[in-house]
């Protein structure tokens, strides 16, 4: 079938009918945007044949009225299943191009975010009520068909208005399938998600990772590494994955001598980090809009990664404190706040990325910060001369990971990632961990970081890569490092932070001091 972004026809565009009143009308759940409320399609914004395209995203095969946010939700969807987008990255331009703003961008941003995050459990149930497996159904039909169950199961949304305008949705991107997928739809409609669950998982007594995989859509390999990374506590891998299907806030770092928090928290309507002394929470909007943004005052930074960058800098030290290594910068948010906290301290940093593109973004991250920036690998300590060993007296490691403890942020990343992925990661961690420990000078630092609890990327990498170092290393306990009261930090001497304990990304800390 030809999906919208191969015709060039038309496209959706707003129709000049007065917006109906809505004040009344149900919205997604948690997402603020506007839900339908009319039989026939969900508002007033729409595509019709033989609309005048205006520069937007490619059109659609001629056809009756579509409901545009949805459009652009799939658009989304559709880019990342079909050419390995990400959705944070691609629907910023898709909202810009059709010129959804307020109410309407929310609600395309919830049906994104919200069928990525649900997909497992919505392919199940698709392929249940089609009576075929979700694989053997065509791209474009089975993508407008995940965004009409989402909408069905888990939003306000009634579900006439559901259904109605997903089928329109269908007839415009893949046509064939008209009354296929109104049948599939009003199958799906006549149970909620509940209930869905209780048909489709396998028992919890019988199958607790099978079940919890299901009802809260996590690949099972991902669920039994949270199970075993929470000591096996199934309640409490439940309520991470339940956080895991919530959005998200956007944190922002106030960067220290540049900003102060409470006044960033006023200047954007936000409000101040419950941990991280540089942290606001910003209530939404678009983060990249704000003035402080543009002049380099803060950036947009999970407060778990605050406060991973903020404990190395915090963590005592005796003898000299003025090189600093963060030896894998990019993107660059790490280096942003640790050149910020450098510069308080006439400290200086050197910030390492293999990546070219990814060196040229710690550039800009840091831009007027005491940071210089290397586009190398930074395994070559001690064969490059700019990296010699024993040098630097703090060094940070934020290593490539699967980024299992980000994926409310980045959704489609839980069906993308493989186990097969770890061995080489593991590698990698290892091998750069090993690195900076020799960089370190005797008595420095190094904070060895990832955004996953996997215990393979932490505990078992830290104590692999401490003993084949060849250099002496003691841990530090790095729950000193964190503010005082924070709960849930466990045993130590490494610190795991969760999304459903701390609200953070899932981040892992390790620090270990050089003999």
């Amino acid at each position: 079938m030809t999906g919208p972004s191969d015709r060039a026809d038309s496209r959706p565009r707003r129709t000049d009918a007065p917006r109906a009143d809505r004040s009344n009308a149900p919205r997604a759940d948690r997402s603020g945007g506007r839900a339908a409320d009319r039989p026939d399609r969900g508002g007033q914004w729409t595509a019709r044949a033989g609309a005048d395209r205006r520069g937007g995203r490619g059109g659609r095969p001629a056809g009756p009225a579509v409901d545009l946010p949805r459009y652009a939700a799939y658009q989304a969807v559709a880019a990342v299943h079909r050419d390995d987008a990400y959705a944070n990255l691609v629907l910023p331009s898709i909202l810009r191009e059709e010129g959804l703003v307020g109410r309407d961008a929310a609600f395309a941003t919830e049906l994104t975010y919200g069928t990525l995050r649900h997909t497992g459990t919505l392919d199940a149930i698709i392929t249940d009520a089609a009576g075929r497996d979700v694989e053997r159904i065509d791209p474009p039909a089975r993508d407008a068909l995940r965004l009409g169950a989402y909408q069905l199961l888990h939003t306000r949304v009634p579900a006439h208005a559901a259904v109605s305008s997903t089928v329109d949705l269908v007839r415009s991107v893949a046509p064939g399938a008209t009354g296929f997928a109104n049948a599939v739809l009003r199958e799906i409609a006549g149970r909620d998600a509940d209930e869905w669950v209780a048909k489709l998982a396998p028992p919890m007594e019988t199958d607790p990772v099978g079940h919890l995989a299901l009802a809260y859509s996590h690949p099972q390999w991902i669920v039994r590494a949270f199970a075993e990374a929470l000591g096996g506590d199934l309640g409490e891998t439940a309520r991470l994955l339940i956080e895991d299907n919530e959005r998200p806030p956007v944190h922002l770092c106030a960067r220290p001598g540049l900003a102060d928090p409470v006044e960033l928290a006023d200047e954007v309507g936000g409000a101040p980090g419950a941990f991280s002394p540089y942290a606001v929470y910003l209530a939404g909007g678009a983060p990249g809009d704000l003035p402080a943004l543009a002049a380099g005052r803060a950036h947009v930074q999970d407060e778990g990664s605050q406060l991973v960058a903020n404990a190395l800098a915090v963590a005592p030290l005796d003898g000299p404190d003025g090189r600093w290594l963060d030896l894998c910068a990019g993107p660059g948010g790490k280096s942003g706040l640790l050149g910020a906290l450098a510069a308080q301290r006439g400290a200086r940093l050197t910030a390492v990325e293999v990546s070219e593109h990814r060196a040229r973004l710690v550039e800009q991250a840091t831009r007027g910060l005491p940071v210089n920036v290397l586009h190398t690998d930074g395994r070559t300590v001690g064969a490059d001369p700019k990296l010699p060993e024993g040098h630097f007296d703090r060094v940070l490691v934020d290593a490539p990971c699967t980024g299992l403890g980000s994926l409310r942020r980045r959704p489609e990343s839980r069906w993308r990632r493989q186990p097969s992925d770890l061995p080489p990661l593991t590698r990698l961690q290892r091998e750069l961990l090993t690195a900076a420990l020799r960089a370190a000078r005797p008595g420095g630092l190094v904070a060895y970081v990832t955004c996953s609890p996997h215990v393979v990327e932490t505990h078992v990498t830290v104590t692999e890569a401490a003993r084949r170092a060849g250099v002496p290393a003691d841990f530090v306990d790095a729950r000193t490092l964190l503010p005082a009261g924070m709960p849930g930090l466990g045993d130590g001497p490494t610190v795991q932070l969760w999304p459903h304990r701390h609200g953070t990304d899932a981040m892992f800390l390790a620090v270990l001091r050089r003999g």
